[in-house]
């Protein structure tokens, strides 16, 4: 079914409150998730927010003017030369839908148009649901398993996607 009221679009400088209020929506339902915490990104500034969307690529799902969802994509440092999706979250209202879908979609699509031909991403291993989802989105495990940096308590698996042949 298509949610024609659903549109999932880059972030915008002036969106960065928006940004703001689903970032800490998502480390408050889901801190398990995220390599940061709620309290470290609400002391952020409305300055550092706005630089944040102006030098990284967000996406952000708004379903009627609302925002529902949010996903990063970029690099990665310790694996030079690919490319991740990084800090996806679905509010709870918009879980099933079309929404997480999309936003996948919209970070598979620029990772294209860089030349990829993987697409990488971090999954705590009790994130059973968001396993789940990537698994159903051609997301496979690597067998690369690790400590999250912040909580080594929490193990994060490696899960990559071909952007080949598809």
């Amino acid at each position: 079914m298509t949610d024609l009221a659903l549109i999932v679009r880059r972030a915008e400088v002036d969106d960065w409150s928006k940004l703001r209020a689903i970032r800490l929506e998502a480390l408050s339902d889901a801190p398990e998730a995220f390599g940061s915490t709620y309290t470290v990104a609400a002391k952020l500034s409305n300055h550092q927010w706005r630089s944040m969307v102006e030098r990284s690529l967000y996406f952000l799902a708004e379903r009627d003017g609302d925002v529902v969802g949010m996903v990063s994509g970029g690099t990665n440092d310790r694996h030079p030369g690919t490319h991740w999706l990084y800090g996806m979250y679905v509010t709870p209202i918009a879980r099933g839908s079309s929404t997480a879908p999309l936003l996948v979609d919209a970070v598979v699509a620029w990772a294209r148009s860089e030349g990829a031909t993987e697409l990488f991403l971090h999954v705590t291993s009790i994130a059973e649901r968001a396993r789940a989802f990537y698994a159903r989105m051609g997301f496979v495990a690597t067998g690369v398993n690790f400590g999250m940096d912040r909580d080594p308590s929490l193990t994060m698996m490696t899960l990559k996607k071909s952007l080949v042949d598809e």
